[in-house]
């Protein structure tokens, strides 16, 4: 297997097992889920990125969230519009996007 250029965590906004009341959730999260999956096909990266969901980061109040690595920079506050900007701006065009770093 060839090593991804990028690994994306994204809250799935579960606050405990099986909980799916949290912030990130009520947010849209699995709909942003897709969102990227398809943003990244239509980018032609889905083979160069892993997206990966989690549970809750413990910051609610800035989701839903993610977490680029091996970058290490954080997105929250996310919509659609966060997402395709992120996808061009950040995995296609290497620079992080500012708008939405936490």
């Amino acid at each position: 297997m060839i090593a991804p250029k990028h690994h994306i965590l994204i809250c799935a906004g579960t606050k405990f097992v099986g909980d799916t009341l949290g912030t990130c959730h009520s947010r849209n999260a699995a709909g942003l889920v897709q969102h990227l999956i398809m943003e990244l096909e239509d980018h032609d990266l889905a083979s160069d990125v892993i997206v990966s969901t989690t549970s809750c980061y413990g910051i609610c109040d800035k989701g839903p969230i993610m977490v680029v690595y091996p970058d290490g920079v954080w997105y929250g506050r996310l919509d659609t519009d966060a997402i395709e900007a992120i996808v061009e701006e950040h995995l296609e065009g290497g620079s992080p996007v500012a708008q939405y770093q936490i």
